[in-house]
Formats: C-alpha cells, structure tokens, sequence
C-alpha cells in the first residue's frame, strides 16, 4: 500500500483531508506525521480511532474528505453497499479511496444473512466475524454504491526483487476508487 501511495498517488504531496476507517497500527503513526494531511481515524469499537463510528452513517458533511482508506472492513460490515455510499458521500468531487477486502476466486459474492453463529460463519467466509465472502465481482459489487471503482495492477507492474522485499502477494489488485454518482 505505501508504494502505491508513493509512486501513484499525490497522497504524499498534495494538502489532503484524510479518513481512515479501521485504522491498522502500521499506519497510524507514519500518517499522523505526514505535514501535508489532516488524518482523522474513525471506528465502531477500535480504541485506535479517535472518532467512534459507524461506517454505516459517517458522521461527516458530504464532499469533506480528499481520501479514505477502508481496509478489510466491508467482509465485516451488514451494509456493504451502504457504507460504500456514505463513503462515496462525504469524499470530495476529485477525492479518491483504497477498499480492500480479501477477494477469493470465485466468480461472484458469497453471501447468506440467516449464516449467524460464529462457527458457520468460519466454515462459509473463512472467518469468525465475516458475513459475505467476496468473489471476482467484488469491484462490480462495490460500484453499485455508486463510486467508480479501478482494480489497479500496481503490483504486477513491480520489479520481482521488490515484490519479494516487500513480501507482496503478486496477483494483488489495489481497489482504487474515486466519487461517482450520489445514489438515495
């Protein structure tokens, strides 16, 4: 994820307003030192995040951040579609988000709401607190919230040694996504 935000966005560069939902530690820090960001970490129950809440309703005007990061949160949430919503709402007309979740190959979206008991969900999502588990169509799915959603190859564009440095999986797809249309 830093190399993409080094060498294909303007994330270390540009004066940019920040949500990252779910905050991961690694990233905390090193984002909270950047000069040139006003990062803002939000989440239901993490005490990493400085604003509790629900990514379902983002507490937030519309248009009023350049970038959210949402990683490995949508597998987890009831509304997938509707929080992609509000994040597509409250980013700005040129802003722009990563979603990643774990995308298995299967050609479409494994998802049964009456799979409750924790058990279940392991054997049917591969874990625990999953409730859908995500297939090819993971990007189609996700723009029908409206934002317009690019399965960027980044990481097939990388040199092998760095690939193998860095520990990244090469069938990687970053899911950059940029706003769309508001759907009610």
């Amino acid at each position: 994820m830093w190399l993409f935000l080094e060498q294909q966005t303007n994330f270390f560069d540009a004066k940019l307003k920040v949500l990252h939902i779910a905050p991961e530690l690694c990233f905390i820090d090193r984002f909270e030192k950047l000069p040139n960001i006003e990062y803002i970490t939000g989440d239901i129950e993490s005490p990493l995040a400085k604003v509790k809440m629900d990514v379902h309703q983002i507490p937030f005007e519309d248009q009023h951040f350049d970038v959210v990061f949402c990683n490995h949160v949508m597998e987890h949430v009831d509304d997938d579609l509707l929080a992609c919503k509000e994040i597509n709402r409250v980013l700005k007309k040129d802003g722009w988000g990563i979603i990643q979740s774990p995308v298995y190959d299967i050609p479409q979206t494994l998802e049964d709401k009456s799979v409750t008991s924790p058990a279940e969900r392991e054997k049917m999502f591969g874990q625990r607190d999953h409730v859908r588990k995500y297939g090819n169509d993971y990007a189609q799915r996700l723009s029908q919230s409206g934002l317009k959603v690019h399965e960027d190859q980044f990481v097939k564009t990388l040199p092998k040694e760095t690939i193998t440095a860095h520990a990244l999986p090469p069938n990687e797809i970053i899911f950059y996504c940029t706003k769309g249309a508001v759907i009610s």
